[in-house]
């Protein structure tokens, strides 16, 4: 197989020139050197076949009648399909002027007349070579591209999937607000910027009143919709901005409130307690009320290095427990 011969492809070069005897002779040579040869005798017929089927280089005449080789020469680098093909002038005009206008045009090459074929076929094979280099190029470039927005593309998936996941594994499958472990999380994330700002945060921790009896009353279905219905009642009043309302328990909620003042918290868990008791539930097999209510608990602090969440907890869970103590349905401030 020749070398200018590929099994997939054979080098095709077109030869416009309005000369007969320059095109067989260019042509002659350059099919012994296995190449395949096309000829124009004139820029139109030659900027046909270079659209209709683009060659690997173009050997082109600069003097022509109706349409100069640098006319043929910009209406190709004027046209996408054939913008790249690298395009060789052969010219008897020696002057730098006209060299300089076709490298203007877009020329890789000048070659004057009369050429010896050894140079000519120097040339074209040098240009050949750079033009499969910087195809090779071009086709690494799209698949580093291609490998690059794969791999970002995947990267995007795989963010979106752990995020999905870390919103599955910190959503209460249940009341769909956020849960223990995402309570947990926030209040500790929560502790350290606020010590570092010296801002306080306030806790309410409220339990459905004798929510066990509900259940054995009511059954399991119930007391999951139960709980739904009164995990969207305690959102209603809470800016979910910087707040956080999680399912604590069973039947306990908490509610973290970043730079709340315990005053403020009091009045968010007193509007909690009402949007509960408005809902009006019914709970038949409670002592205290016909209807669902709850019970809560208060807390607030600045966090400081010397004491820690638990403490916070704490409090609020005894304030909740006094609620629950003094006969239900109310709100305790525990400091």
């Amino acid at each position: 197989m020749s070398e200018n011969q590929t099994e997939h492809h054979k080098i095709s070069i077109l030869i416009v020139d309005d000369t007969p005897n320059n095109l067989r002779f260019l042509s002659s040579m350059l099919l012994e050197q296995g190449y395949e040869v096309r000829k124009a005798i004139n820029g139109q017929m030659a900027l046909r076949s270079a659209q209709a089927e683009p060659p690997d280089l173009i050997l082109l005449d600069v003097r022509m009648p109706d349409m100069s080789g640098y006319e043929v020469c910009h209406a190709l680098k004027a046209e996408g399909k054939t913008r790249e093909i690298p395009v060789i002038f052969l010219s008897a005009l020696n002057d730098e002027k006209d060299k300089v206008i076709a490298f203007e045009m877009g020329a890789v090459d000048y070659v004057t007349k009369p050429f010896q074929f050894q140079e000519v076929l120097a040339r074209v094979k040098t240009h050949l070579t750079i033009q499969h280099q910087r195809l090779l190029l071009m086709e690494q470039k799209a698949r580093l591209e291609q490998e690059v927005k794969a791999r970002t593309e995947t990267e995007l998936a795989l963010k979106k999937a752990n995020q999905e996941l870390h919103h599955l594994a910190t959503i209460d499958s249940v009341t769909h607000v956020a849960n223990r472990r995402r309570f947990d999380e926030y209040l500790n994330e929560q502790w350290q910027r606020l010590t570092l700002e010296k801002n306080g945060i306030s806790i309410i921790l409220c339990e459905i009143d004798e929510f066990n009896a509900y259940v054995k009353t009511n059954g399991d279905p119930s007391a999951d919709e139960c709980l739904r219905t009164v995990a969207w009642a305690i959102c209603r009043p809470i800016k979910p901005a910087k707040n956080l309302v999680a399912r604590y328990s069973d039947a306990k909620f908490g509610l973290i409130l970043p730079q709340t003042t315990v005053a403020e918290a009091f009045r968010v868990a007193e509007q909690i307690r009402t949007e509960v008791a408005q809902l009006k539930l019914h709970h038949a097999s409670a002592k205290e009320s016909p209807y669902i209510t709850l019970s809560l608990g208060v807390s607030s602090i600045i966090p400081s290095n010397k004491s820690q969440p638990k403490m916070l907890i704490e409090n609020a869970d005894r304030g909740l427990q006094e609620a629950s103590t003094q006969g239900y349905n109310r709100t305790v401030i525990h400091q």
